[in-house]
């Protein structure tokens, strides 16, 4: 036999053994972490990324691989979340064991501008899978990515017994998720979970999100290209996580014997102001000579603090977060120390070698 059709029929019969997994919001923070672990961990990938004019993979390049190749088991596909039928083409052509949906208008203050899109999109976006899991028939585990958002007003700690009360078009949209999660569970008997992830972040944080939006201030201050940061509520309080660890809990829920909801996070809560001062005074600045703050970036309604309780997961999921607060601020400050070509301090980088010898993702 040809050496080459060999490989070929080899590859091919190694791809029908390996699991599956399906990743909507690939391109995004979570999805690109995602796709690293299930790579780590032998699956073949696929994800859904919008067609646009110009490249916007950039979280997922270093991992991305010619799909010609016998080896390959990354892959992309052209669609989008308002379009049903081409997730249910997704679904059907590729037969997934498991769906991970993160894919959403994820920005809580944008949300309020585009509230009808925010809706259609992360609220209606997880029928439009869900309904396609259904009609396969297929033995599929799906990962319904929630928000700690959806708590809105209620008093913390908040756990997986906590009203929601939500206080944003994006949070209300996460509400309707969930309980089509749960509905889609019940009523037919769907391995289907809500991960109830409290903020978490890192180096690949969207760029106007408040963290990355501060530690990418500070690299650009130390190379003389910015000059102020506008920011909005300083005193708004959130559970801060790292984001790597969050995508394992994910995995793990899909994992378990039976489908259950999970809330995760750090059990500590501290402010935007405190996010603010610790990186500037890991950089060596001043933030009160930086620091202007600008109405517009104001919340109409404003989410109450958020701390989590996540003590089911623990027991169940066997999961802790090893990276705290001050950890997570200076891992991000060295990432866009580094990234802009500028010495980063370095305690961050050497946090992530002592604490996770083993590391299956790329630093930055």
């Amino acid at each position: 036999m040809n050496e080459k059709v060999h490989k070929t029929r080899k590859a091919t019969l190694a791809r029908v053994l390996v699991k599956k997994a399906f990743i909507t919001g690939i391109t995004g923070q979570d999805g690109s972490y995602l796709a690293e672990l299930l790579l780590s961990k032998g699956y073949e990938v696929h994800g859904i990324i919008r067609r646009a004019s110009t490249f916007n993979t950039s979280r997922i390049d270093h991992i991305y691989v010619d799909p010609h190749t016998p080896e390959a088991k990354f892959f992309l596909h052209y669609g989008d979340l308002s379009d049903s039928e081409q997730i249910s083409n997704i679904i059907y052509n590729v037969k997934p064991d498991e769906v991970y949906h993160l894919g959403a208008q994820s920005h809580v203050r944008v949300s309020f501008d585009i509230p009808e899109y925010t809706g259609n999109i992360t609220a209606l976006g997880v029928t439009r899978i869900l309904e396609a899991i259904k009609r396969s028939g297929n033995n599929i585990k799906f990962y319904q990515a929630s928000s700690s958002e959806m708590f809105g007003e209620s008093p913390p700690p908040q756990n997986e017994e906590t009203p929601f009360r939500p206080r944003s078009p994006y949070a209300i949209a996460k509400v309707y998720s969930y309980w089509m999660t749960v509905n889609y569970r019940d009523a037919y008997n769907l391995f289907a979970c809500n991960g109830v992830l409290f903020n978490h972040e890192s180096p690949r944080r969207g760029e106007t999100f408040v963290t990355r939006k501060i530690t990418r201030a500070i690299a650009n201050i130390l190379a003389g290209t910015q000059k102020v940061l506008y920011l909005g509520n300083l005193n708004a309080k959130r559970d801060w996580g790292y984001a790597p660890e969050y995508v394992e809990a994910m995995w793990n829920m899909l994992q378990q014997e039976k489908p259950q909801d999970f809330v995760i996070g750090t059990g500590e809560s501290h402010s935007v102001k405190d996010f603010v001062d610790h990186a500037f005074s890991y950089a060596g600045l001043n933030p009160e000579k930086y620091i202007k703050i600008d109405p517009r970036y104001f919340r109409p309604t404003e989410t109450g603090e958020l701390i989590a309780d996540s003590r089911k997961a623990e027991k169940a999921l066997h999961w802790y977060p090893k990276i705290c607060f001050k950890d997570l601020v200076k891992i991000m400050v060295d990432a866009d120390l580094h990234r802009i070509g500028l010495e980063p301090v370095g305690e961050g980088y050497e946090i992530l070698k002592r604490k996770f010898p083993k590391r299956w993702w790329s630093v930055d």
